[in-house]
């Protein structure tokens, strides 16, 4: 097995130890291709990573997929075959066993039921904890997917312009990612004009730009499987007094916030070092989301910068600093970077400015 993966393979086990494991039963395809370097969708069959204690490793997949060769014991099934049963027969007979999160109850119910001796309890820690803090290769493919999230945001601004619609803008941010070398999107842009911008997570619409509109635009790509996220809020033509003290106010939170981020520190701490900021200015009740997001893989992986998580923030882990402030009916501003704890403090990997901007 390569190092890298090998490292983590062993990271995995040292945490089933540590969670009175027997084995695993990884489900999740994000995970899997982290230990192995395998990528398969399966969409409705059944596709499992099973490890136990002792390091030994079974790939289940079903012979449809086209799996390279690989340092598992692979265990192949049809679509005709009861594979409950192959795995059931392939796993221990009693013990304790973690299961993934992502695993669908059609397989685990009917496998509860064959192997009444063991127990089954959720085991995504396992996985998840040593996904949570990224490797070099890890954060060199996120500040790749970064840089390119970017360079299209510089784009993005100059293109906006008179009878523009949200839409237009989101498809030209689309285009610009595939253009620069992405893979994809992480997730669907957002776009939002004015008062649209005071729902957090509205969905591009028709709206057309207006003269002293905000422009808040939230947006990621993947690259080499891994995700960039970055919000940033613009003006058009002009910007009131108003909403220029409450960009100052947001710029500010994120700013305080990156500022204390060290490994040690609870990201509850961190959550509250913004939260007070916009509260101590009066705001507090509009600022309606927690703090921030793990990101990795998938744009939102286990893990949160809130008020509720006590865990402490840790060399290698990848997160969002997104505070914001929405005014029902009237705007709203989001400032968001990812940010690196490295072993004395953190680096954002977005290297957009956060001044404000009038654009257009």
């Amino acid at each position: 097995m390569d190092k890298m993966y090998l490292n983590r393979f062993d990271k995995v086990i040292e945490e089933m130890k540590n969670h009175n494991l027997d084995a695993l039963i990884i489900s999740d395809q994000y995970s899997i291709w982290y230990l192995s370097g395998i990528w398969n969708v399966p969409y409705e069959r059944m596709y499992v990573l099973y490890i136990d204690k002792e390091k030994n490793a079974k790939l289940f997949v079903n012979k449809l997929f086209n799996v390279p060769k690989n340092d598992f014991d692979n265990i192949w099934y049809s679509d005709s075959d009861d594979y409950i049963q192959i795995l059931s027969q392939n796993i221990l007979s009693k013990g304790k066993i973690g299961i993934d999160k992502t695993w669908a109850a059609r397989f685990l119910i009917p496998l509860m039921q064959k192997k009444e001796n063991v127990d089954f309890v959720l085991g995504s820690d396992c996985v998840d904890n040593v996904r949570s803090c990224k490797d070099e290769q890890e954060i060199r493919f996120m500040k790749e997917s970064s840089f390119i999230n970017d360079v299209c945001i510089q784009k993005a601004m100059h293109f906006i312009k008179n009878g523009i619609t949200e839409k237009e803008l989101a498809d030209y941010i689309r285009a610009k990612f595939k253009e620069e070398g992405a893979d994809c999107e992480s997730f669907e842009t957002i776009v939002s004009f004015g008062a649209n911008a005071a729902d957090p997570h509205h969905e591009p619409d028709d709206t057309i730009i207006k003269n002293g509109d905000c422009v808040l635009i939230d947006m990621g790509c993947k690259k080499n499987h891994y995700c960039s996220d970055m919000t940033r809020t613009f003006f058009f033509k002009s910007v009131s007094k108003e909403y220029a003290k409450i960009y100052d106010i947001v710029k500010k939170a994120n700013e305080i916030a990156q500022s204390i981020i060290k490994p040690g520190v609870p990201l509850c701490d961190i959550d509250k070092a913004a939260r007070d900021v916009i509260c101590d200015e009066g705001f507090g009740e509009y600022f309606t989301h927690r703090l921030g997001h793990f990101c990795g893989q998938t744009d939102h992986e286990q893990g949160d910068v809130s008020s509720a998580n006590k865990n402490i923030a840790k060399e290698g882990m990848i997160f969002s600093i997104e505070p914001g402030i929405y005014l029902p009916n009237k705007f709203g501003v989001r400032i968001e970077d990812l940010v690196l704890v490295t072993k004395d403090g953190c680096v954002s990997l977005n290297h957009f400015d956060k001044k404000l901007i009038i654009v257009g």
